[in-house]
């Protein structure tokens, strides 16, 4: 299936890119695209590493590593927004 990847300030900043289109299996849910995100190395696996702060939005949702994904969903991975 087909996924729009979107990321947001420090992420998109790090990686060089705001956004790309990624393949991934059918079935495949969150926790299926941050594996193949962290296979790349480098600064792929640093910034998503477990222990870092980030979140995940499917369609604008709040997803967590269970969610399903859905052929052309819109992923979206950015660091949590604090007020101010």
């Amino acid at each position: 299936m087909n996924l729009q990847l979107l990321y947001f300030a420090r992420l998109r900043e790090t990686f060089g890119l705001g956004g790309e289109r990624l393949q991934l299996d059918e079935g495949a849910t969150v926790a299926d695209l941050l594996l193949a995100l962290r296979a790349r190395g480098g600064v792929w696996a640093a910034e998503l590493a477990p222990e870092r702060a980030w979140r995940v939005a499917v369609d604008q949702e709040v997803a967590g590593p269970e969610t399903a994904l859905r052929e052309g969903a819109e992923v979206a991975v950015f660091p949590p927004v604090t007020g101010g």
